[in-house]
């Protein structure tokens, strides 16, 4: 077949007009689950480029260094992938975090980060957020009761507990039938879900003990309505084990406390030297903890607390903005657990990592070597 030139014309406009709408639909995707299951499902049209994304994070506070690290890693990680970010902290105030996030919704963001002060507080919020296709995220604390979260990024929390109760049995000797040995139990924040798998981890581990008679809590103090700390509060723990001593210790001596948190073992550490513990006639107990926090590792180091338990935010920071990307560009979200963390609503997809023990055996190698902290940090 032959072309005339108003035909050749014609097929060139067609195949023109072709491309620009072929290349003005590429759009991606931003895909937050309805389910349980890892794969993405496809919800609203996301910006064309991360460039265009704006992240909102949530921390709860800074008095505590391990969320200021957090912060700090997770904008570090938004930000050499090209996002833009809206860090804030809310200073342990529900209201002021409620505020925050608001805040960032009016903002316009595309995704929020949420480490939640009270786990259940944040309802209403998170159906603004789901009214305006907004991905949440929540960061190693479990929004609960809502179907607003889609995804949750963690460590293996009960493994924690695990890990602080494993210290102490076989600090004691426990498993060689050593004992009895006096304990007293402490618990994270009660609204932070987190701190009741902590805890359970923990008394998986020591409740035969207990059963047995090989551990004696001389207060009878068990049960998270019984030891939690409330906002994790040093000063909270410090009060609680100054009481414990006087009334159940006068005429006896703890071999052991289960701490959850190294803010938490500063305060039990605090009470145990001001009646003496920490002398040649009278060692410290084993105090354990959590985050690897400066202060407790230098008292590791200084022999007073004896263990705590690290959790490399750099990897959950990463861990976060993976899901984030999978999200947006309508991929499978990387998560390895869908069983574990019901929020009351739904089961919340989550990635869990793992924890590591650390003591004066391992502080260098696992905290200085991998760059975690320097070594002038810990030393000055």
């Amino acid at each position: 077949m032959k072309y005339t030139r108003s035909m050749l014309m014609t097929l060139v406009m067609t195949m023109f007009a072709t491309l620009l709408i072929a290349c003005g639909s590429e759009t991606a995707t931003v895909a937050p689950t309805s389910g349980t299951g890892g794969a993405a499902t496809a919800a609203t049209t996301a910006p064309a480029a991360a460039k265009d994304v704006l992240i909102g994070i949530s921390m709860p506070t800074k008095s505590s260094a391990r969320w200021i690290a957090d912060g700090d890693n997770m904008v570090k990680s938004f930000t050499e992938k090209g996002y833009k970010t809206d860090l804030q902290y809310a200073d342990d105030d529900i209201p002021n975090q409620l505020a925050q996030i608001e805040n960032m919704i009016t903002k316009g963001v595309n995704v929020l980060v949420i480490a939640a002060i009270d786990g259940e507080t944040l309802s209403d919020v998170l159906q603004t957020a789901k009214d305006k296709n907004i991905l949440v995220i929540a960061y190693d604390r479990l929004i609960k009761k809502t179907p607003n979260v889609d995804y949750y990024a963690t460590f293996d929390n009960f493994q924690v507990g695990v890990l602080q109760a494993s210290y102490i049995e076989t600090a004691l000797g426990l498993k060689e039938g050593k004992g009895p040995f006096n304990i007293e139990l402490f618990g994270g924040s009660a609204d932070d879900n987190n701190a009741f798998f902590f805890y359970n981890g923990a008394m998986s581990v020591l409740q035969p003990y207990i059963d047995s008679g090989k551990l004696v809590v001389g207060s009878s103090q068990t049960g998270m309505d019984k030891v939690a700390t409330l906002r994790w509060d040093g000063a909270t723990a410090q009060a609680r084990m100054d009481n414990l001593l006087s009334a159940y210790y006068t005429d006896k001596r703890v071999d052991a406390v289960l701490s959850p948190y190294d803010g938490i073992s500063i305060g039990i550490l605090s009470s145990l030297k001001g009646v003496g513990y920490g002398s040649a006639s009278q060692p410290l107990p084993v105090v354990t903890g959590q985050d690897a926090e400066v202060q407790s590792v230098k008292s590791i180091i200084a022999g007073e607390q004896t263990a705590t338990v690290f959790k490399d935010t750099r990897e959950l920071a990463q861990v976060v903005v993976n899901m984030v990307d999978a999200s947006l560009n309508g991929q499978e979200v990387p998560i390895n657990d869908t069983k574990t963390y019901d929020n009351g609503v739904k089961v919340v997809p989550s990635f869990l990592l793992v924890p590591v023990s650390v003591d004066i055996t391992n502080w260098e190698k696992t905290l200085i070597d991998s760059g975690y902290y320097t070594k002038d940090q810990i030393t000055k």
